[in-house]
């Protein structure tokens, strides 16, 4: 029996709940779904979901109206749920903990660093904020998977077109030396570590160009865990036919 760990930035709670979300998450049943981009505030979201018979739901919305937000449904009640405590991060809806028995789950929207590098030191500093916040967490004791939408395609194998993209937001030097820094300090990359040499795996395409039907895409939805933790991982997976969003949930399968 494994525990199913699901994240998937929906491009909007209300726009995915009219394209069979409810019908998803019953077929699916995982134990804890972590969204990204939900676009919503409380008083918007289904109330199905706040008041699931099963499900535990935890919101951290933006303050900007439809902007950014993150939620978490789980099944088991977590003994403790936090934001960031930084209030340029929190505003946004970029960050929520989850502290289990064994694991500290953070749920994780990372900002775009947009074109021109417009929003890029904002970005790194919320990746180092994060970081920050897991190692406390690790100091404790405590066992860590950060799963969400990081905004990075950490190596060429991780986008389709890497050359064309040397200096796009997502993919900028500095975006992909915080990931390995981060990495090597002591976390990792669930799927590649599993899949090391897998190509043309990805959970994000564009809207444009029929990208998604193309598998022109990137991969910047992850789980990366604290590397102790990985003889709990069964497996991971990329559900690429789920539809809904321009990004597919990202699966994780722990060991119960």
């Amino acid at each position: 029996m494994s525990r199913d760990l699901i994240s998937w930035n929906v491009n909007g709670l209300r726009s995915i709940w009219k394209k069979s979300f409810q019908q998803w998450l019953e077929n699916t049943s995982p134990d804890i779904v972590c969204l990204q981009e939900i676009r919503s505030s409380i008083d918007q979201i289904p109330s199905y979901l706040t008041n699931h018979p099963i499900y535990n739901a935890y919101w951290a919305p933006s303050n900007r109206k439809g902007y950014s937000g993150v939620a978490c449904l789980t099944k088991e009640k977590p003994l403790e749920i936090l934001t960031m405590g930084i209030s340029e991060f929190d505003e946004e809806g970029r960050f929520q903990a989850l502290v289990f028995e064994d694991f500290v789950l953070i749920n994780a929207y990372f900002p775009n660093s947009q074109e021109n590098r417009k929003r890029l030191d904002y970005k790194l500093s919320f990746c180092e904020s994060l970081l920050e916040k897991a190692e406390h967490y690790k100091s404790l004791g405590k066992n860590i998977i950060i799963c969400g939408d990081y905004n990075i395609a950490h190596q060429a194998i991780d986008l389709k077109r890497p050359s064309a993209n040397e200096n796009s937001p997502g993919y900028y030097e500095e975006e992909r030396a915080w990931m390995s820094s981060f990495l090597q300090k002591g976390y990792t990359d669930v799927f590649r570590e599993l899949n090391p040499e897998k190509k043309d795996c990805y959970s994000w395409w564009s809207y444009r160009s029929q990208a998604r039907s193309r598998n022109v895409g990137w991969r910047i939805d992850y789980h990366c865990i604290d590397q102790d933790f990985m003889q709990k991982v069964e497996d991971v997976s990329i559900c690429k036919e789920v539809m809904g969003s321009d990004h597919c949930p990202v699966l994780l399968k722990l060991k119960n």
